[in-house]
């Protein structure tokens, strides 16, 4: 596998493969899709994309790829997760399907759809830990938000309620992994996959 530009992955099997694939690219990363065992195996990293969660557990269930890909996370895998990819990272959820897998790897508990309906998706500056004074643009689809996280999760960024004082995570990294409730592939902004190249490389 490679030492100079990582080759990271994205996991093929449903959601918004292609605009994760350009990010990745931009930051300079050799990106190329996952669907299979044998594709994740020459993967130096991989990222989970936006999508259903409930869908995607179900594909992944089906082309072979969940007990290797949770062999990999294990193994200390570097993996990044958007929306429905943040759900696969969580070792529970919230508001799931009671057959729903997940990759797990993230000590945190995240509730699906936390943020409301197709109809209730809005973008917001939010403040993001490690990339500098300027905010990143997130762009919230049916998302999900962490609810509580263990001691070793360290939390990246957080918005305000919309129902109260309080703020909800909506970034955070344990280790090698890290997980997003926002789509910063969807806004031309590629420093969330530049931080998460920047991970692959010190992970080798």
């Amino acid at each position: 596998m490679s030492t100079n530009n990582p080759v990271i992955g994205v996991l093929a099997l449903q959601g918004d493969v292609r605009e994760h694939l350009i990010a990745l690219a931009a930051a300079d990363a050799l990106a190329r899709p996952v669907r299979r065992a044998e594709e994740l195996a020459e993967v130096d990293a991989l990222v989970i994309p936006g999508g259903e969660s409930t869908t995607m557990s179900k594909l992944a269930l089906l082309f072979g790829v969940m007990d290797p890909l949770r062999e990999r996370v294990a193994a200390g895998m570097p993996v990044y997760g958007t929306c429905a990819g943040m759900i696969m990272l969580a070792d529970k959820i919230l508001d799931g399907r009671d057959d729903q897998e997940t990759v797990g790897g993230i000590d945190m508990t995240v509730r699906r759809n936390a943020f409301g309906r197709q109809n209730e998706s809005f973008e917001s500056a939010i403040p993001f830990q490690g990339l500098g004074d300027e905010p990143v643009n997130g762009v919230f689809i049916r998302a999900p938000w962490v609810e509580s996280v263990g001691e070793g999760v360290q939390v990246l960024a957080e918005v305000p309620a919309a129902d109260g004082p309080d703020s909800r995570i909506v970034a955070v990294r344990q280790g090698n992994l890290l997980a997003t409730s926002f789509h910063p592939e969807l806004t031309g902004d590629h420093r969330v996959h530049a931080y998460f190249v920047a991970m692959v490389e010190n992970a080798h």
